[in-house]
């Protein structure tokens, strides 16, 4: 197993280095196939590692090299596999290794194909390293190039301003969640003298159950969860993130970045175990997130953003799950989810390319004749994200809304908001699908639409079958030497918490149904009706224009008086004047310059008798010095 991990990391590291390196003058094949191809064969050997994991292997905690050594301070290369780890690792390099066959087809007219596919294999290594790090500082490391992936991704298109401000504004919130990572690294270190994770986890005990630096460490490592993974407050960047090309969302939304944050909690499950009061913090942020971005779900247009408030909002979930304890059902969902969220964005990367990249939901409609594959995947993949019964979405969703209504205390409320969200999800998913691909099934259609070719419709036609079969797979067994084995149901009460959630998806869906199928004038109505909670919710509850308000717009104003004052008539005064005394003083000076040799040596007898004077007191030969 020591031999194989490694490789995981060097495969994508490779892809990445050739590409950037000798990407342009390679032909577009081999630049694409290169950049899939490494990303599995990482996945052939996170297989090799899991069926290690199965046959009875330890898990490994292997030191490969010290980084960096200084007194009690010691940085190793370590790898740590375990069960958590392989089953991130799978996820990343076989939905990754899907989506870059993807985009194979779906970019190969971009003029910045092999940028693409370095940037690609880039972002698959940076996750690569921020799941299978030992310590908090390649952690740390791992979490940066994710970061910088993301901006180079979102960005990707640079000659659009949107992307542009896009790419910043991510890099921009994820900076503050870095902060808050590398001030929890440094409080660890501080109290535990310990940056890996195998000593944190020895000596987290020398710390008192719930104190405020158990609590204060937990709480920083939140921020840098919350902002990886676009929870509350610092969400606003993922819909935006849909400046960038489609292959890049679905990596984003479905395998890699924003399922950081609930990795980083799962990791350290110890620590919030040992810090109750920033584990509930976490469950509260999950289970408010999740019904907040279902909520303006509800009510976008654009297709790609209604997939991207509806990953905040499953996130939200997954994050309510492992702040209540149910770390195996938090990553359960993260399975479930990797599946039918990516088959969604590459789905929706389907349509959007048939309508030559436009991308509101209300040009689109009756697509089932010109893009039947794209077609019944999406289905799927909305009826799994709903929670329709036997299909992955119904599994794990349901252990997290159980888990939530059977906690003591407040987070039974928590329960009840992942319930309503359940309603809300199958709400905005149909409303999408009975909009953007119809209801009404045309025999003939003047549109001449066409299907992607098979290199786009093979990886969703994978990711369909992942998101009807993977609620079937026994996670929860898998990571029990992680997280201990979960608590056992009755059928009696899985069959009525999972009756209670296929109500509310069904209610979700014939409101859909009734408002955009059947009698679309009463959305209309409806609408209208509403009126101010309908613009509220359309506006995203003003977040973004609240925080132009709060932060932007001070700091611009800041900006332009330390340029037009401090910087004008402060700096630029005091190195002007400075200058201009300078000028002075020189006119003074060049009086001397007479051009006469007498007066010439008479300054320099002058200056001479001066140095006499000076060295004769120093050396106390004057008078007035040997009378002191």
């Amino acid at each position: 197993m020591d031999t194989l991990a490694p490789f995981v990391l060097l495969s994508p590291l490779a892809g990445f280095l050739v590409n950037a390196l000798f990407g342009r003058r390679l032909p577009r094949p081999v630049v694409g196939w290169i950049g899939a191809g490494s990303v599995g064969i990482a996945f052939i050997f996170s297989l090799n590692l899991l069926l290690q994991l199965l046959t009875g292997a330890k898990p490994l905690d292997q030191t490969y090299f010290t980084w960096w050594q200084s007194g009690d301070f010691s940085v190793p290369f370590n790898l740590y596999v375990d069960q958590l780890s392989t089953l991130m690792i799978l996820v990343i390099t076989g939905v990754g290794f899907l989506i870059h066959v993807y985009s194979i087809g779906y970019m190969r007219e971009d003029p910045g194909y092999s940028r693409f596919f370095a940037y690609m294999n880039l972002f698959v290594l940076s996750m690569l390293v921020l799941v299978l790090a030992g310590n908090l500082v390649w952690l740390i490391i791992g979490w940066a190039g994710v970061g910088l992936s993301s901006y180079l991704l979102i960005s990707f298109w640079y000659e659009r301003p949107s992307a542009v401000l896009a790419g910043r504004k991510a890099f921009v919130m994820n900076t503050i969640g870095d902060v808050g990572m590398i001030f929890a690294a440094f409080l660890i270190f501080l109290n535990l003298r310990v940056m890996d994770y195998r000593g944190l986890f020895e000596r987290l005990h020398q710390l008192p159950k719930g104190g405020t630096v158990i609590t204060a460490i937990c709480l920083l490592l939140l921020v840098g969860a919350v902002a990886k993974s676009a929870q509350l407050p610092l969400h606003t960047w993922l819909p935006d993130a849909m400046e960038g090309p489609t292959p890049v969302s679905a990596l984003i939304h479905a395998a890699t970045m924003v399922t950081a944050g609930v990795y980083l909690v799962a990791r350290m499950h110890m620590l919030y175990d040992w810090a109750p009061v920033a584990a509930a913090t976490v469950a509260v942020v999950g289970g408010v997130t999740a019904l907040f971005a279902a909520t303006i779900g509800t009510s976008q247009i654009d297709i790609k953003r209604i997939l991207a408030y509806s990953t905040m909002s499953q996130i939200g979930y997954m994050f309510l799950a492992v702040g209540l304890g149910a770390y195996a059902a938090g990553m359960f969902h993260f399975m479930t989810h990797a599946f039918f969220k990516a088959l969604l964005f590459m789905a929706a990367g389907n349509v959007i390319h048939a309508f030559h990249d436009d991308q509101d939901i209300r040009h689109m409609g009756n697509l089932r004749a010109g893009l039947p594959i794209t077609f019944w995947t999406f289905l799927i993949g909305t009826l799994s994200i709903s929670g329709f019964p036997l299909l992955a979405g119904f599994f794990s969703k349901d252990e997290i809304i159980r888990a939530a209504l059977n906690a003591a205390g407040g987070e039974f409320w928590l329960g009840v908001l992942a319930l309503v969200t359940a309603g809300l999800t199958a709400y905005y998913m149909f409303r999408l699908f009975f909009i953007a691909f119809g209801w009404e099934w045309l025999t003939h259609d003047d549109r001449h639409l066409h299907e992607a070719p098979p290199v786009q419709t093979v990886p969703i036609v994978i990711l369909a079958t992942g998101a009807v079969v993977g609620g079937y797979i026994p996670i929860a067994a898998f990571l029990s030497p992680v997280f201990g084995n979960p608590a056992e149901v009755g059928i009696g009460a899985f069959l009525g918490l999972a009756a209670l959630s296929v109500l509310a998806a069904l209610l979700g869906f014939s409101i859909a149904y009734l408002l955009h199928a059947r009698r679309p004038e009463l959305a209309v109505a409806w609408r209208t009706r509403l009126g101010p909670i309908h613009t509220l919710v359309e506006h995203k509850y003003y977040v973004d224009e609240l925080y132009d308000r709060v932060f932007v717009q001070p700091a611009l104003a800041l900006a332009r008086f330390l340029n037009g004052v401090i910087e004008t008539r402060v700096i630029d005064g005091a190195v002007n004047g400075l200058a201009s005394f300078t000028l002075v003083e020189a006119r003074e000076f060049r009086l001397i310059q007479t051009g006469r040799v007498r007066s010439y040596a008479l300054w320099t007898l002058g200056g001479a008798i001066g140095v006499v004077l000076i060295v004769a007191g120093f050396l106390g030969y004057l008078p007035w010095r040997l009378g002191g």
